[in-house]
């Protein structure tokens, strides 16, 4: 249903740092950043995905008072339990712990941190444990 999602962060070089991090435990890292020069308004972009397809962007601008919720897919439960530990060393707060969550169904494997502008992000895994 989704092409890629995007919101402004309201500290573009801490907000990218914080998801080079985080984002790199599930396998996804940056595929292309529009620089300010590019945009022609000041603006500063940074596009996240795999395989050359940018996702998930983040970019300059004023964070609204209303927090979004993502939640990327990950292969595994490790890979959940490192995007926990490696958000919370880089200042996330914890919004929920990894483990299942089975009101979603059996095998919802999920953590949720807050990023630094609160916003409620999520890794999930639908696999059964192997």
């Amino acid at each position: 249903m989704l092409d890629h999602l995007g919101f402004p962060v309201s500290d573009y070089a801490r907000s990218k740092q914080f998801y080079d991090t985080i984002l790199a435990t599930l396998g996804y890292g940056v595929v292309m950043e529009v620089t300010p020069e590019m945009t022609g308004d000041g603006s500063s972009h940074c596009g996240y995905g795999k395989d050359g397809k940018p996702d998930f962007w983040i970019g300059t601008g004023t964070a609204g008072n209303t927090r979004v919720h993502v939640a990327f897919s990950a292969t595994s439960r490790a890979a959940i339990d490192a995007f926990h530990r490696a958000a919370t060393q880089a200042g996330a707060r914890d919004n929920g712990a990894p483990g299942l969550r089975s009101h979603y169904h059996p095998n919802y494997y999920g953590a949720f941190v807050l990023d630094p502008d609160g916003h409620n992000i999520e890794a999930v895994c639908h696999a059964p444990e192997a």
